[in-house]
């Protein structure tokens, strides 16, 4: 029981580090993220690609290893087996505008953490020295006191 007690004790501290946490947010976030970048290249790029070259939809390629099998009614007993190349196609444009759009995203949060960096260190040194206390002052003499006599 003092097991299981100590487990969960330490299995709470690890769930609720700000790690996992922020792990799981990006996960969620990165899900979206994918969905929207899909529809941008189903959607908008491979439409203006496919006339681009000539009315070309890529989705419909695919090479038939197996033809389909219909029966004496006409109906399909065995359906085709096919390499469906035109899905990976769109799966690669999908990859490398997730990239693209990934790596601008780094790039300006980048920027932005840098830009934020530099405005806390010049407000730094803008900043006056604050005033010591009388404490402060008193422990300054002391200490230079000490110095003084170890020379």
């Amino acid at each position: 029981m003092k097991n299981m007690k100590k487990y969960l004790h330490e299995f709470k501290e690890f769930a609720v580090k700000g790690n996992v946490i922020d792990l799981a947010v990006a996960v969620i976030i990165g899900g979206a993220f994918g969905k929207i970048v899909s529809s941008l290249v189903a959607d908008v790029v491979m439409p203006i690609i496919g006339v681009l070259a000539g009315g070309l939809n890529f989705t419909g390629w695919k090479i038939v290893l197996k033809k389909a099998v219909i029966g004496a009614d006409g109906l399909a007993t065995a359906q085709a087996i096919t390499l469906n190349i035109g899905n990976f196609v769109q799966n690669i444009f999908d990859f490398l505008i997730i990239a693209l759009a990934i790596f601008f995203m780094v790039k300006l949060i980048g920027r932005i953490k840098k830009r934020l960096l530099k405005e806390e260190e010049e407000a730094k040194k803008e900043e006056p020295p604050k005033p010591l206390s009388k404490d402060q002052e008193l422990l300054t003499e002391i200490r230079d006191l000490l110095k003084e006599r170890k020379q």
